[in-house]
C-alpha cells in the first residue's frame, strides 16, 4: 500500500480528526481524538496498525498549559 493509501484510509476512521503528509524521520501525522485511554489503545491495535503499509506508530499526546 502506497502513502497516499494509507493517509486516505486514516481519514476515513471516525477517530481521526486530520491527517498530514510530513518530510524527515515521518511519513504521516495524524491528530485523533479519544474519550480515555482505553479507546486509544484499542484504536492503536485494532485500527491504525491494522493498516497495510503502516509499519510503525509513535504516540505523543497533547496537554493543554
Amino acid at each position: 500500500m502506497k502513502e497516499r493509501d494509507v493517509y486516505a484510509s486514516l481519514l476515513q476512521m471516525d477517530s481521526v480528526v486530520e491527517t498530514h503528509s510530513v518530510y524527515g524521520e515521518y511519513d504521516l501525522v495524524a491528530r485523533v481524538d479519544f474519550e480515555d485511554s482505553r479507546a486509544m489503545t484499542r484504536f492503536l491495535i485494532e485500527e491504525m496498525r491494522a493498516i497495510p503499509g503502516v509499519l510503525k506508530t509513535e504516540t505523543l499526546i497533547s496537554a493543554e498549559v
